[in-house]
């Protein structure tokens, strides 16, 4: 295996995973989010989204916020300083790829 491709094995793995990485992109450019709104631009079931939100806490990448308005549950997520640097390196490792590669 080439050492361009050796490269691709030190990729992140919880960032890598599309759902996770798309969930951590819409939180890169926003403050927060309330889980329905995650839920609405990724397309995740609650259930998939909720176990993808778990890991990406688990790394120390998203922050989730269990609050109430009014009476109804409200879910807040954060990306977090160090789910921030995880996914900018991750796009950074990918562009060095690409431009070796190409």
């Amino acid at each position: 295996m080439s050492d361009d491709l050796r490269a691709l094995t030190d990729l992140d793995r919880i960032i890598h995973e599309p759902a996770r990485l798309l969930i951590a992109t819409i939180l890169s450019g926003v403050i927060s989010a309330d889980f329905l709104f995650i839920q609405r631009e990724t397309g995740l079931t609650k259930g998939n989204l909720s176990a993808h939100l778990s890991k990406l806490e688990e790394a120390g990448y998203v922050k989730i916020e269990k609050t109430f308005k009014g009476k109804l549950p409200l879910t807040v997520c954060k990306l977090t300083a160090a789910g921030q640097k995880a996914l900018a390196k991750y796009r950074q490792q990918l562009q060095d790829f690409m431009k070796k590669t190409s």
